[in-house]
Order: C-alpha cells, then structure tokens, then sequence
C-alpha cells in the first residue's frame, strides 16, 4: 500500500512539473523594434483607439474605442505580419488596467500627440537581466 502510494505522489509531482518544463511557444512578432530610447522606456505618443480589439493572448492589451493610449515601442513590420505598437491604457476610466503594458494594432489607433520621435532601433531578443 505505500508503495502504491509513493508512486501515485512521485506521478503526480511530475506531471506538475511537466507543464513548467515544456512551456507554451508563441511565434515572434517582430526581430526589432522602434523607439525614443535605448530601454523603450519614454513615451513616444499617444493615441486614440478607433475600434475595439480583443486581445488574442497574454501579449496584448484590450483597447475599447476611445480609449488613450501610451506607445512606448513600434515593431519594425516584417513579411506577413501586422505591424503592432506597444502601450499602455490611459484614463481614471480605465484605472484597472492602467500600467499594463502590451501590442495592438497600429491599424485600429490615431495618432493624438507625438512626444518624441522613434528613432532607435533595438532588438526584441530577451536581455539578459543578471547584473555584471
């Protein structure tokens, strides 16, 4: 009997494990991207979304028409792809999501104000985040 229940506990652990292991792929959107500064931190614009979009997973952002939004980064469109910006969500109203950053088509937004100029081109590749 305990051996019975030691082996349903270790089947158990590594099935748990097994999800952590292989992890889910997603397809890269863009090799590089635009913007003010080095890190993509500043501000470039902002814009107006003029529909909805739904976001197909986890990065993108929800925008509702109307809605302002901060772009902090532009993807460099590649062959079949869309060209998509980075941003977050502006406004009291939208209060729950505002500091969550994410893609959305550049196609469904407006340019309001240009706070700076996207001149920088960097690559989207992970950095490396462990100090010197």
């Amino acid at each position: 009997m305990t051996r019975c229940v030691y082996f349903i506990v270790l089947l158990l652990c590594l099935g748990l494990m097994c999800p952590l292991v292989t992890g889910i792929f997603m397809d890269k959107l863009a090799s590089k991207k635009l913007c003010a500064d080095d890190n993509c931190v500043y501000t470039i614009s902002l814009v107006r979304a003029e529909e909805d979009y739904n976001a197909p997973d986890c990065r993108f952002i929800n925008i509702k028409k109307g809605q302002l939004i901060y772009v902090y980064s532009k993807l460099v469109k590649e062959k079949n792809s869309g060209e998509f910006w980075a941003g977050s969500v502006y406004g009291e109203q939208y209060e729950d999501h505002m500091g969550t950053v994410g893609y959305f088509p550049s196609s469904l937004v407006s340019e309001q104000h240009v706070y700076q100029e996207a001149n920088k081109t960097v690559p989207t590749t992970v950095r490396n985040l462990q100090k010197p």
